[in-house]
């Protein structure tokens, strides 16, 4: 049986969790469009998330990778439309580095389109009631790090003669309510939504079948 690698991130910044995490958890082991889904948790580390993501890409050999992230100050679903070759943190990741300016892969193309069906994967939850947009631009944080990672792996296996790979990624929205935060109250900088996480589950189902679904890269 063919595999969807999902990943999710460790909480980070002040959160007890992160929903990225809770929601891929759900789905491990689900079986979506003749697809086996394996979920692996990711680092919120610069220097260990994309070694943590290329170990696994190497172990389930996935027909497509869906690697989700959180975005405390949004209230939607966000797939990512594109990926920059820059790591440029606002906060220091969870081993203590704050890198500013720095190239992810040296000598690598500016940026990477997601593979992804983002508009179709927009539609299809907005659709279900669910708040959906397409972002164009996953930031230059630790999930910006592991998207471009992600795409630029997939790009290098393509140009090796692999089967052109799926991927991408996609934010979720801070879970609502405030106990999910350290100290039971969320930072000022987050934002004032959240969904539940049936919600999220739900959402990151819909994106995996669209992307399935899809049979070429559509925007």
């Amino acid at each position: 049986m063919k595999t969807i690698l999902l990943t999710g991130f460790e909480p980070f910044g002040g959160a007890r969790v992160n929903p990225s995490w809770l929601a891929a958890k759900r789905l491990h082991g689900r079986t979506l469009g003749g697809h086996r889904i394996v979920a692996r948790r990711l680092p919120v580390e610069f220097a260990r998330s994309l070694r943590a993501l290329e170990r696994q890409i190497q172990r389930v050999k996935p027909a497509l990778v869906l690697c989700v992230g959180l975005a405390e100050r949004r209230a939607e679903i966000t797939p990512e439309r594109t990926a920059v070759n820059r790591d440029d943190a606002r906060i220091a990741d969870n081993a203590g580095r704050k890198p500013t300016g720095t190239p992810i892969i040296a000598g690598g193309p500016a940026t990477y389109r997601s593979t992804l069906p983002v508009q179709a994967i927009v539609r299809a939850l907005r659709r279900r009631g669910i708040p959906a947009r397409v972002s164009p631009s996953a930031g230059t944080y630790v999930c910006n790090h592991v998207f471009y990672g992600l795409m630029h792996a997939l790009a290098e296996r393509a140009k090796g003669g692999a089967p052109i790979q799926r991927g991408g990624f996609i934010h979720v929205p801070p879970l609502a309510g405030p106990r999910h935060w350290r100290g039971g109250e969320a930072p000022a900088n987050a934002g004032s939504g959240g969904l539940s996480l049936d919600t999220i589950v739900k959402a990151l189902a819909i994106a995996a079948r669209e992307s399935l679904r899809a049979t070429r890269p559509r925007r």
